[in-house]
């Protein structure tokens, strides 16, 4: 079955056809990050306004790139939250439009449950091993920052999220603190490589015993506290370790809770996915902490981490053949949402 994924959920305008849930036979995004840049963060109302600019040339492209037509397509997968509503609306009227105009199954898919789903694209022919249900997925992304167990593929648990800032939003904020620029992420990265993680010792929020939940708002309160300490704009010698220091911090607690969240769930597989995957020191410590716990780990390729819509597509299949359909009504309830 060939599925054509659409992803709007935020800043990033994304199609992808997906085959049988798996293989990728394209995926584009296009980025917003020059529109937003100057603003230090998304701006809704312009990132709707490009939505509607880029939703069918990217969408005409993902066609190309598979070599197909619209008329090869055999059902449609969109994002239908959570995320901006403006954002999100753009991608659901383009969805059903065609849905209805072609005569195509559509379904709405959560996003956050879709990140967990990037673990199974693979592209060509190559063999890529795969997660085995249950499984525990760790989604960290600038909105969310969501524990999930996934029971199969389209039957999933919330075992923590976050009660305030999300760990990419957190990196976001503390990136414009340091005027470092958006988006925050990449850049504290970079430089926390070259930082000193002990510089500054900042507390690991949340973290008591049995909780699943993140806190990710004192933190950055604390790196703002420090550097106002600072009787003028903080030493360019200092912000690479800031960052090292912060980065530490955020990366600890999520690795702590993964953890926790497969010891509670008993399932031995565990994923992790979001834009903030693609952060290198939390691959690392991901990776020694699986290799020392005897667990399976899979990180998507950091194209497949941050938004898509190959990930849209690949939960689409295994709905759509479940029977879940979306209705064509723009005020329906939404069929999958936390």
């Amino acid at each position: 079955m060939l599925i054509l994924g659409i992803e709007t959920s935020c800043d990033d305008t994304a199609a992808a056809v997906v085959e049988d849930g798996y293989r990728v036979l394209s995926s584009v995004v296009s980025s917003q990050d020059s529109v937003h840049a100057r603003y230090g963060g998304v701006v809704p109302e312009l990132a709707s306004r490009r939505h509607i600019e880029e939703i069918i040339p990217v969408v005409a492209e993902a066609l190309k790139r598979a070599g197909l037509e619209l008329k090869d397509i055999e059902g449609i997968s969109v994002t239908q939250g959570p995320g901006l509503v403006g954002s999100i609306l753009v991608g659901l009227s383009f969805a059903k439009s065609v849905s209805y105009v072609r005569g195509l199954p559509l379904t709405g898919v959560n996003h956050i449950e879709a990140h967990a789903h990037a673990a199974f694209l693979r592209e060509g022919e190559a063999f890529r091993e795969a997660p085995e249900f249950p499984f525990v997925a760790l989604i960290v992304s600038g909105g969310h920052t969501t524990l999930l167990l996934l029971e199969d593929y389209t039957r999933y648990r919330v075992l923590g999220q976050t009660i305030d800032d999300a760990a990419g939003e957190a990196f976001d904020k503390v990136a414009k603190l340091l005027g470092l620029g958006y988006p925050g992420g990449a850049v504290i990265d970079r430089l926390a490589k070259e930082g000193n993680p002990l510089y500054v010792e900042f507390t690991r929020p949340y973290m008591a015993k049995g909780n699943l939940d993140f806190s990710f708002s004192g933190i950055k309160t604390a790196v703002r506290n420090f550097v106002g300490g600072f009787k003028e704009a903080t030493p360019e010698d200092s912000i690479k370790d800031l960052a090292a220091s912060f980065q530490e911090a955020v990366v600890d607690v999520l690795v702590n809770k993964a953890l926790r969240a497969l010891r509670a769930s008993g399932a031995s597989d565990l994923v992790a996915a979001g834009g903030v995957a693609c952060n290198s020191r939390l691959r690392t410590k991901l990776q020694e902490a699986a290799q020392k716990e005897g667990v399976r780990l899979f990180i998507p390729p950091p194209y497949f981490c941050s938004d898509n819509g190959a990930m849209v597509a690949a939960l689409g299949f295994h709905r759509l053949r479940k029977g879940m359909v979306a209705s064509l009504d723009l005020n329906a309830r939404p069929t999958s949402d936390f």
